[in-house]
């Protein structure tokens, strides 16, 4: 069964794709959910409108998320840790620990969107990837510093 997208959906289509589907995964699920029309001249012509509009609004999100990445590419932030003499922490440094370093100078991330293939384990300067779109990726530095004794 041929049917139009009204939404994004993940591993089907995008909005305004002309998809072919079973039809109980049809009439179960994409239509009573309206997540999908049929194919008629008019629905075509409403989907492109609605298509032309998320188009602008993606572009004016990616153009935001642009400016948030040159904010973020220079941005710093400096988490403290318990380390031996060697520079070997107790503790690991993680994304959520640099997410919230970030959102506490302002900028809001999200926990997953900070990338790292393994947890900080060491004292140093590291540069550290946060993922804003698919398009869009900065990166920050992190300083992980010995822990004052108290």
């Amino acid at each position: 069964m041929e049917l139009l997208l009204k939404q994004n959906i993940e591993h089907l289509g995008r909005v305004g794709d002309v998809v072919d589907v079973k039809a109980g995964y049809a009439r179960n699920y994409l239509l009573p959910q309206g997540m999908a029309v049929m194919v008629t001249k008019s629905n075509i012509a409403e989907i492109e409108k609605a298509r032309a509009q998320a188009l602008a609004e993606e572009q004016a999100r990616v153009a935001g998320l642009k400016d948030l990445a040159t904010k973020l590419a220079d941005t710093s932030v400096t988490i403290e840790g318990k380390a031996n003499e060697e520079g070997h922490l107790f503790g690991s440094v993680n994304a959520a620990q640099i997410a919230s370093a970030l959102r506490e100078k302002g900028v809001v991330v999200d926990d997953k969107q900070v990338r790292l293939e393994n947890p900080l384990k060491e004292i140093g300067v590291y540069d550290v990837a946060v993922h804003l779109h698919a398009t869009v990726e900065a990166t920050v530095k992190v300083w992980v510093v010995q822990q004052k004794p108290a």
